[in-house]
């Protein structure tokens, strides 16, 4: 007799959240609209935390009266700062937003761009809001954290030669060690708060086509084999939701080498299970953003 095949995780099976808060940061295209019209139709008060509200406004109507758009740019502390002073209990935040191989830019503080948008920005805002945040902090990393790239002495890229991919690279494994660092620490405090993270795999987002560069022509040709956003969405919407989980995980597709499929619990490189450099990384985030945490 043939065993039944292993349930695969789907929106359905996401638990009614009804009365509870979300913060989706970058929730006005890809991966943050996805996951925020996804806790929208499971009854959640959705916060769409985006830097161009207009660009949310239509996901907000989709979603309904329960959607608020929020101005926040995570490339200005400014921002930041102001966006957390203004916000009440949440109940779980997901740090969704971010920018792909960027040419070398620089934030508003002067931070690399995709160093600055990608971890520093989170980074503030997570720690900004930790004393309201009531259940779980969801951080999104990629599978380009395994491109060798992060360099604690020069996270900014103010004295080596710039690497597009290479800062991207270094921007996601810093996502998964802080991740990974902020549950330590969570749990070192007694607190009940969760700390995990996702990668939507190879999905097909507006990150795409972004490079400014001739690489653009090559990865809008990667949508055709990209899965969907809605598809890439689902491992940080099964982290923000799913009960029952262990703070610490790490979640992403199910599928050949995690580009496609179902969320699952998946396994990080040596890299971002390196608990000096997540403690290094740590030290240097507070200096460079002033925001400590009240953990």
């Amino acid at each position: 007799m043939a065993q039944k095949s292993a349930h695969k995780w789907v929106e359905t099976d996401v638990p009614d959240q009804s009365g509870r808060t979300f913060v989706v940061t970058g929730a006005n295209s890809g991966l943050g609209a996805e996951a925020a019209k996804a806790l929208g139709r499971a009854g959640a008060t959705v916060v769409l935390a985006c830097r161009t509200v207009e660009k949310a406004k239509p996901i907000a109507d989709e979603i309904g009266e329960r959607a608020e758009v929020r101005r926040l740019d995570l490339a200005d502390l400014s921002s930041v700062r102001e966006f957390a002073e203004n916000t009440p209990t949440v109940d779980v935040l997901i740090n969704n937003a971010g920018v792909m191989a960027l040419p070398l830019k620089r934030t508003a503080d002067g931070f690399e761009m995709q160093f600055g948008t990608n971890h520093l920005g989170h980074f503030a805002l997570t720690g900004l809001l930790l004393d309201r945040i009531t259940d779980r902090v969801v951080t999104m990393s990629s599978f380009m954290h395994q491109v060798p790239g992060l360099k604690l002495s020069d996270l900014n890229y103010e004295k080596r030669r710039y690497s597009r991919w290479g800062a991207y690279g270094q921007s996601k494994l810093s996502n998964l060690l802080f991740a990974y660092e902020l549950d330590r620490r969570l749990r070192a405090a007694g607190s009940p708060v969760l700390s995990l993270a996702a990668h939507p795999g190879y999905s097909s987002t507006e990150l795409m086509g972004r490079t400014e560069s001739v690489q653009d022509a090559f990865m809008s040709l990667g949508r055709v084999f990209a899965q969907s956003a809605y598809m890439g969405s689902l491992p940080e919407l099964y982290a923000a939701t799913a009960p029952g989980l262990q703070s610490g995980g790490y979640f992403g597709p199910d599928g050949f080498q995690e580009l496609s499929g179902h969320p699952k619990k998946v396994g990080s490189n040596k890299a971002s299970r390196d608990e000096a450099k997540a403690r290094e990384l740590w030290t240097r985030s507070v200096e460079l953003t002033g925001v400590t945490y009240p953990i």
